[in-house]
């Protein structure tokens, strides 16, 4: 039996095993970093060990480390979770050796699953359909060019030891060839320490379906439905489903038996994930890959079947058989998935760092969230950006549709920039409602909208919900001349005023646009406020506990706000979220833009300087490659020029808005 768990994860997944633990009367202990050491996750632990910094490699990566904390605490088991070392055919060896059961695969199913290439060769033997494509052991660069030529484009780029979609690149002519295999190989090389690639045919309208796999250490295996992936950004999944809205039931019952095949073929003993592309024109199914863990979106399975895959991949792992047949396993319902990360999805989705001021969810029947955050709760760049999962039940496809939307309108998640309104608008969006999409949806038929709500209306309120806010402060904090009316002056024409800046993105940069705030309290909680063009008269109801509540116009509006220094983070549920910088009445000129200059747009490390002082650059041409948050991104010339200074260096670690380069 299994008394005590090492769980070498952080954040959601450490959280959602510690609850099975306790479910099951096992003893849970957290490993944690530097930057960790507050998580929700450490606290809910029985017992938590520090690892070292906040590098994973030093960390959460350091094999050694976590065997020496399972020795020191007589640890039974280790469970990886998902990402790090959850598919480390290495480690699940290493924890044999030192007498700790790994609750995963066998070594041998990881690491036969873990070459993408090696991986489809024993599909195809096992008759698995795969993407016709080269798996190839020569990598070099005339190689893989020729068989891109061959295969025909467009072709999908993949890193044989990848995943989460590093070290994966879409060529669509020769031309841009040999510059996506260099990115791809460094990519796969900084994420996996192997830059082995293979090519595959790419199939413009797929649906991204996978089968979720279970078998024990006696020869069983059973899968658990299917769910649909096919809403992603950076290869990156945003939006899971289950059943899918286009498997018929003779197409679901044909993508399981293949999944069974797959699973057999590894005599897999634990939980997986068969990932399957679906060809929405040809009604084709080919397989992708094994993912040799438990899926970040396992709960939308556990939801529709009443299982507890993680209390089932415990069990296998202690030797029990399982007791579920293929012919037990319904759907009930349905179930939905959104991931909210920390992300401007307005600017190509890019990650984005801070503190959650405030965080809270509503009450809503069949709403499950998986989450290690609480207000406080910090997002650094060491990490994978996701901040919650929510998951909605229903009876209905439709009708847990509508939950989500409703839940997402009432979420609280302030202080930072997120995808909340992204999401809200997606799950408005017809396309999402029919279940007509492929994997290129957000690309070719998206458009976000710059806010959440009627355009115009957004701004206004938010400004005056902020305005309303600092004035409950400051009577709250008036200790003289109480009696004096608020804002009195011996100018009565002279209104009160503020002056914010609401940032924006468009087009990939950054816009800044002014709100003027003119107002003037009469009585009775009783304002004036001037907008623009526009006098309206003002109740204030509350202010009170970070929510702002007033009347305009017959209209009733709560905003929820969380204020950092002279900035506010607002939502309102009907108009969306806006973030506002009250401007110093005494500004503070602000440093000139170097020109020329390129910034680092987020805390980063700096992986590689592609070019050198003195070298002309043409537009468009890659200049330094830094890594965030478990994304790799490439600060392009948007001009023409010669590089006048580099300021940085390989390996070097730099704050948001570091210059990084100079060119003239």
């Amino acid at each position: 039996m299994i008394n005590s768990i090492l769980i070498a994860n952080r954040g959601e997944i450490a959280s959602r095993v510690i609850r099975t633990c306790r479910k099951m009367g096992i003893r849970s202990v957290a490993v944690f970093s530097d930057a960790d050491r507050d998580a929700l996750f450490v606290q809910e632990a029985d017992t938590a060990i520090h690892l070292g910094e906040s590098n994973p490699q030093t960390s959460y990566l350091n094999q050694e480390k976590l065997l020496a904390v399972c020795a020191q605490h007589q640890v039974d088991a280790v469970h990886p979770g998902y990402g790090f070392l959850s598919e480390n055919a290495e480690f699940a060896r290493k924890c044999q050796a030192a007498g700790v059961i790994f609750i995963g695969p066998r070594a041998e199913a990881i690491e036969a699953m873990g070459s993408k290439s090696n991986a489809k060769t024993i599909m195809k033997q096992n008759e698995v359909p795969v993407i016709p494509g080269y798996q190839g052991a020569d990598q070099s660069t005339e190689t893989l060019s020729q068989a891109a030529h061959d295969i025909g484009f467009p072709v999908l780029l993949k890193a044989t030891a990848g995943g989460g979609g590093k070290g994966m690149r879409i060529v669509h002519t020769a031309k841009e060839l040999n510059g996506a295999i260099d990115a791809a190989k460094r990519e796969a090389q900084n994420a996996f320490g192997n830059d082995e690639l293979i090519i595959e045919k790419y199939i413009a309208s797929g649906r991204h379906i996978e089968f979720q796999i279970l078998g024990d250490q006696h020869g069983k295996v059973v899968h658990i439905l299917e769910r649909e992936c096919t809403i992603q950004r950076r290869y990156q999944k945003v939006i899971e489903e289950s059943p899918s809205p286009v498997l018929t039931p003779e197409l679901r019952q044909k993508m399981g038996e293949a999944a069974l095949k797959a699973a057999q073929a590894l005599n897999y003993d634990n939980a997986g994930t068969v990932e399957f592309i679906f060809d929405d024109q040809s009604q084709q199914f080919y397989f992708l890959e094994v993912n040799t863990r438990l899926q970040v979106e396992h709960p939308v399975t556990e939801e529709i079947t009443g299982l507890d895959l993680v209390q089932l991949q415990i069990e296998i792992a202690e030797g029990h058989p399982l007791a579920l047949n293929q012919a037990d396993i319904q759907a009930n319902g349905y179930a939905v998935e959104c991931r909210l990360y920390a992300e401007d999805a307005a600017n190509d989705f890019l990650p984005v760092t801070g503190t959650i001021q405030q965080w809270s969810v509503p009450n809503v029947e069949g709403l499950r969230v998986e989450t290690a955050i609480q207000s406080g709760a910090e997002i650094s760049m060491h990490y994978d950006p996701m901040i919650a999962k929510l998951i909605v039940w229903d009876a209905q496809r439709t009708t847990a549709h509508r939950k989500m939307k409703y839940v997402l309108r009432h979420l609280q998640c302030l202080g930072i920039t997120t995808n909340q309104d992204f999401l809200i608008q997606l799950f408005d969006h017809p396309h999402i409602t029919q279940g007509k999409y492929d994997t290129h949806f957000l690309v070719n038929e998206f458009n976000l909208k710059p806010s959440g709500g009627m355009q115009g209306s957004l701004e206004t309120k938010a400004g005056m919900a902020a305005t309303l806010y600092n004035w409950q402060q400051r009577q709250h904090q008036r200790a003289l001349l109480r009696g004096v009316p608020s804002g009195w002056r011996s100018n009565f024409y002279a209104h009160q005023k503020e002056v914010y800046t609401l940032e924006t993105t468009r087009d990939g940069k950054k816009h800044s646009e002014e709100i003027v705030i003119k107002y003037r309290y009469l009585n009775h909680q009783q304002f004036e406020f001037i907008v623009g063009n526009t006098t309206e008269q003002v109740k204030l109801v509350e202010a009170a506990n970070n929510q702002v509540c007033f009347e305009a116009s017959g209209i009733r509006y709560i905003f929820y706000l969380a204020k950092s220094q002279q900035t506010y983070y607002l939502r309102n549920e009907h108009l969306g979220g806006a973030t506002l910088k009250l401007q110093d009445r005494l500004p503070q000129k602000e440093a000139e833009k170097v020109k020329g200059g390129y910034e680092a747009p987020m805390p980063s490390q700096i992986i590689k300087v592609l070019v050198a002082q003195g070298q002309e650059v043409k537009s468009g041409d890659g200049l330094i490659v830094l890594s965030s948050m478990k994304m790799e991104n490439t600060i392009a010339a948007d001009e023409d020029g010669t590089v006048a200074e580099i300021y940085t260096e390989e390996g070097a670690s730099v704050e948001a808005r570091f210059l990084l380069v100079k060119v003239d």
